[in-house]
This record gives C-alpha cells, structure tokens and sequence, in this order.
C-alpha cells in the first residue's frame, strides 16, 4: 500500500463550465491529462489518494459529478476534502449516495432503520478521520490565517469555525485509535509570513507527521507557503501545478 496527496485538481467537464487554468502558468495546459497519464503510471488500485481540496469548478453536484466521475476511474480509493472553490459540497448524506446506494434494515418488531452503502473507493470526509489501519487521515478546508493581508472580523470567525472542525478531525481519528496522523488543509497552514497558526498549533499538539495543503499557484505563490519542518511537523505544498501535476508520495 502506498499513500499519495496532490491539491487543485480544478476540472470543469460538465457542458458549460469552463474555466481555463493556464493563466496561472503553463502548467496548466492541458493538466488533465498529464494528471492521468501521471496518476495512472503512479498508483495502484490497492493504494490511497488524498484529494486536498478544489477538485471540481461545478457549481451544484449534477456539474460536479462529471468531474468526480473522471477521478474515479481512476486508480485507488480516493480521500476528498473540501476546497474554497467546490460549492458543490454539500451534505455527508448526499455525498455518500453519490457513488452509494440506501438499504433498509429490518431491525424487529416493526423496527426499519436506514442504511447508506458508500462506495469505498470514493470518500468525502466531514470532521471525522479516514483510517487506514492505525493511520488517521484528519483534516479540514482551512481559511486564511490572522497577519494575511485584509484579514478581518469575517475572517476570524471562518477561520476559528475551520479550527473546530479540524480539532474534531483530529479528535475523531485519537478516538479510532490512531498510532500515526497526516494532517490535511486546502488553505496553507499559516500566513504569507508563514508564522505559526492555530492549524500549527493542533498539528503539533496532536503529534501529527505530515500535513500536506494545496491553494497556492504559481511560482510567486509558492514562495510564501510553508515547506519543511515547524515544531516536529513536515508540512508539503501539494497543488497541482506545484507537483507538476503528479501526485506526490508520502508513504
């Protein structure tokens, strides 16, 4: 088993959706499928792919879907968190019946409960943790840190409400009992200066190893995300075009 991360996916295959990337750098012509041809040389159906977030410009799930139809033909199970730019993402139950189906279970006495049968290739995680084993996959979108440039009362609000949510994550896989966690944001785990943060500080207080992030593009973007070792944590930018759109190992 191998486990890999990769950001921004950002496809846009439902009928009247386009949104070009390559604005952004020529990285992004035809990212697609230098994603595929990467993704598919890369990684095995018994293998893991974190999704960091941005996976789809669909505005509702019918566009999304599209999209997330194209991911899962690809190989291995697939791990999705939420971007900044998926609107699409809406509630745990509606996701899950996107590639699951409901059953009914008679339980005795008149007793019927509902049942969702997920799909387990395809798994969108809501303030929980995703095990495999004893490894926790914990995470949450982010928000931009306190010292960003314009950041406001609005601000403080999201960004408090996303570290609850991360604690929680983070809480869910200590209670699934999890001897190792890598940690997973959509948004960088600091500001532009790249001083610690709420997001660092639960990392480090949840002995998390790794927490990979996506939201940065292009090369001037790169420089003010944080790389290598903050208080006993690795962090690793994995947007798309920072990786070259190939998606990036970490076990």
């Amino acid at each position: 088993m191998k486990l890999f991360a990769i950001g921004d996916t950002h496809l846009s295959f439902a009928p009247g959706v386009e949104k070009p990337m390559d604005v952004f750098g020529p990285e992004w012509i035809d990212h697609w499928h230098k994603l595929y041809t990467n993704w598919t040389e890369e990684v095995s159906d018994e293998d893991y792919v974190i999704v960091c977030g941005d996976i789809s410009w669909g505005l509702g799930i019918d566009e999304a879907k599209y999209d997330l139809d194209k991911l899962k033909e690809l190989p291995g199970t697939k791990i999705f968190f939420k971007g900044n730019h998926d609107l699409w993402w809406t509630s745990h139950r509606v996701l899950d019946l996107l590639y699951g189906e409901e059953i009914e279970e008679d339980k005795g006495s008149g007793a019927v409960v509902s049942k969702i049968i997920k799909d387990p290739g395809m798994n969108f995680i809501h303030n929980e943790a995703y095990m495999i084993g004893d490894l926790a996959i914990c995470g949450t979108r982010g928000w931009n840190c306190p010292g960003t440039e314009g950041f406001d009362e609005h601000d403080q609000k999201i960004y408090e409400r996303e570290l609850g949510r991360l604690r929680m994550s983070l809480e869910d896989g200590v209670r699934k009992g999890a001897r190792e966690i890598i940690g997973v944001l959509h948004f960088p785990p600091t500001n532009d200066k790249q001083q610690p943060s709420g997001f660092t500080a639960l990392m480090s207080e949840y002995g998390v190893k790794t927490c990979v992030y996506g939201h940065l593009h292009g090369k001037e973007k790169f420089r003010r995300g944080i790389k290598g070792i903050l208080n006993g944590v690795e962090y690793k930018l994995v947007s798309l075009d920072y990786l070259d759109a190939r998606p990036l190992r970490l076990i």
